[in-house]
């Protein structure tokens, strides 16, 4: 049942002359004061969700991006200033992307943040398909070396679950030594604890679920990692395929999950009085999105000369690139009227019983203003009709 509603922002700043038309992204390079405006838009964006209450405003990490689409390059730091300006809300690592961190480093910064905004921090990985921000600092990318990107993560992910659950741990792997054996203080060290743990063990770990292969399902059922399913790059709309393979892979180790349990959809959303003039309003935002995510991997039916298209605004009009009007008929997007809204959430939640939290947010190139706007909508018109049902639950 969906009682909780987020957003995922993944750190855009507003942009000038966008859709297929605008700027090519490799064009875009932006004044570093107009990309610290990120902060500001994120305050505006987490202290306008807070006040409607949503759940969780979750974001994104990710650097070196001078062309102003996702500009937040460490998400603990902003989520302890984060978490002094509101009330309740919660704050999603949407991912904090492993192979960037030591992850003993990582563990420590998120204990500390988790601390320190009363455990409203939730903890995500993800693997880094950015070549330029992974590779810059020594580590594969998917992009580059996916299978070596995958050894580095999983090795990662296990080293972050021991020092979290663990009093004290040790690893031992191609790529760490934790702890070398040295003498310290008069004796030999066999093991390291870290200092401070997280309020609560087990800690709540997220993944975003992408190609959901069988090894990707075992490996998050092992850990027992919750999955986010669309919103960011990865494609939207949750499929039964995903949705029956992430179950099957805990009924594979002895959990036994209802359909949709442990995960999170993400949709974007755009509300207008019709569906059509919805896609009018959007389509501008839709196509600098696509603009930055198809040459990355992440939107399907792109070959060569189309992702060429894509980056000339002469030809991309032309070109038979993907729709807004196709993305709506596969499911990712959800625009319209409210009442529309409603009918295809209550449509998702019938699917899917164990479902119990959605994440709706807009796409890299949106204003902060129409953010915001949207998000006041949606709680006003769309939110009652879900989250009354906790009450009526627990009224019974």
């Amino acid at each position: 049942m969906i009682t909780r509603f987020g957003s995922l922002y993944a750190g855009h700043v507003d942009l000038d002359n966008i859709g297929f038309d605008g700027t090519p992204v490799n064009d875009r390079w932006l004044s570093d004061e107009h990309l610290a405006t990120v902060f500001d838009k994120a305050e505006a964006i987490v202290t306008t969700m807070d006040r409607l209450g949503y759940s969780t405003f979750w974001t994104a990490e990710h650097r070196l991006q001078r062309e102003g689409y996702e500009c937040i390059p460490n998400l603990l730091l902003h989520f302890v200033h984060l978490a002094h300006l509101t009330k309740q809300i919660k704050f999603g690592c949407g991912f904090n992307v492993a192979p960037m961190w030591h992850p003993i480093r990582l563990a420590e910064d998120f204990a500390v943040a988790d601390r320190l905004t009363g455990g409203r921090i939730i903890f995500g990985v993800g693997r880094g398909y950015h070549s330029r921000e992974c590779e810059v600092l020594g580590a594969p990318s998917t992009a580059i070396d996916n299978e070596g990107n995958r050894e580095l993560f999983e090795d990662q992910v296990d080293i972050l679950v021991k020092a979290f659950n663990q009093p004290a741990f040790s690893h031992h792997s191609k790529h760490y030594d934790i702890p070398p054996r040295i003498p310290y203080r008069g004796y030999e060290l066999e093991e390291v604890t870290l200092v401070p743990k997280p309020m609560k063990t087990p800690v709540e770990i997220w993944q975003p679920i992408v190609s959901a292969t069988e090894r990707a399902m075992d490996f998050m059922a092992k850990y027992d990692l919750h999955g986010i399913i669309g919103g960011g790059a990865a494609a939207g709309g949750a499929t039964d395929k995903v949705m029956h393979a992430y179950r099957d892979a805990f009924g594979r180790v002895g959990r036994e999950l209802e359909l949709g349990g442990n995960l999170i959809i993400g949709y974007s959303f755009h509300i207008a009085e019709t569906e059509a003039k919805a896609i009018e309003q959007a389509r501008p935002y839709f196509e600098e999105n696509m603009k930055m995510f198809g040459p990355l991997g992440f939107v399907r039916g792109l070959d060569d000369n189309k992702l060429a298209a894509l980056g000339d605004p002469k030809r991309a009009r032309s070109a038979g690139l993907p729709t807004l009007e196709e993305a709506v008929e596969a499911g990712s997007w959800l625009v319209g009227p409210p009442e529309l809204i409603i009918e295809k959430l209550q449509d998702v939640q019938s699917r899917y019983p164990g479902l119990e939290e959605v994440n709706v947010g807009s796409v890299i190139g949106t204003p902060q203003a129409v953010i915001c706007e949207q998000l006041e909508i949606f709680a006003k018109e769309v939110m009652p009709a879900f989250t009354g049902q906790a009450e009526l639950a627990t009224a019974d």
